[in-house]
């Protein structure tokens, strides 16, 4: 017989305390995942989330990434998505890169969970940046601490697919449209992902961004070899479907500069 781990016995208690607030536990297997996922600071946080009301029902893993994990989750028959970074294991240097030279985030301590927590509001305003720009991207809701509540993109239960997954009827039209997010983004969002590629971008009737955690300002000291990164990332994904612009091309469109090389 398996012996019950510690994070096991964490997650049973949690499963019956958010029962016992009400909430209902969808897929309960699924929440098991990694004891780096549920520790202390992320059940406090989700517990003070439920008091708030904002999720009633939660669902299995969505999808893990380098740096977090993503949860269905519903309120009031409303589908959420539940992105909880990971405290334990997060690449701190990485993170790191992004925050430094972000005018929004100079007072943060270098502390690991406190470069976290800044992480996770870091997303929750670029996530704002981009819809007010008119960027479709999930819409967030509310963050507390490592954990992020957003609209789920997808239909039932299942996400959108990822674009690297899509069978696209007209990739000319789907590139074009994604050149024009970039270009809205920087223009409009005063943004750059700078982490765009087939991975980060879903896909239904319209490409959606997700993953902007990492998305700076125009003023951030590496926002252009970061926005020439998400261009040429682009560009390949789609050099053997369609017909591409030149990377230096969209490059100068977007920023409005006229370089040979950035």
């Amino acid at each position: 017989m398996k012996k019950e781990t510690n994070i096991d016995k964490k997650l049973d208690q949690f499963d019956q305390r958010l029962e016992e607030m009400g909430v209902r536990i969808k897929d309960a297997n699924n929440l098991k995942v990694r004891e780096d996922v549920f520790d202390e600071i992320t059940l406090l946080a989700l517990y003070k989330l439920v008091h708030k009301k904002w999720f009633s029902v939660l669902g299995g893993s969505i999808s893990t990434g380098k740096e977090a994990n993503v949860f269905y989750a519903e309120r009031d028959g409303t589908t959420l998505a539940i992105k909880i970074y990971r405290i334990q294991t997060a690449n701190f240097t990485t993170m790191s890169s992004y925050i430094i030279g972000d005018r929004r985030f100079s007072h943060v301590k270098k502390a690991k969970k406190e470069l976290i927590f800044a992480w996770t509001r870091k997303e929750f305003s670029n996530l704002v940046r981009a819809r007010d720009a008119g960027i479709a991207v999930p819409e967030p809701f509310v963050w507390d601490r490592n954990i992020l509540i957003m609209s789920f993109l997808g239909e039932g239960e299942i996400p959108y697919p990822q674009l690297r997954n899509v069978e696209l009827e007209d990739p000319a039209e789907t590139y074009a449209r994604i050149i024009s997010i970039i270009e809205t983004l920087y223009k409009k969002a005063d943004l750059v992902h700078a982490d765009l590629s087939e991975f980060n971008i879903l896909y239904s009737d319209k490409p959606y961004l997700i993953d902007m955690g990492q998305s700076v300002t125009r003023d951030h000291p590496r926002a252009l070899p970061f926005l020439m990164r998400d261009i040429r990332n682009v560009n390949r994904f789609f050099k053997n479907r369609c017909d591409v612009r030149n990377d230096v091309e969209i490059f100068n469109a977007v920023t409005g500069l006229d370089t040979a090389e950035p």
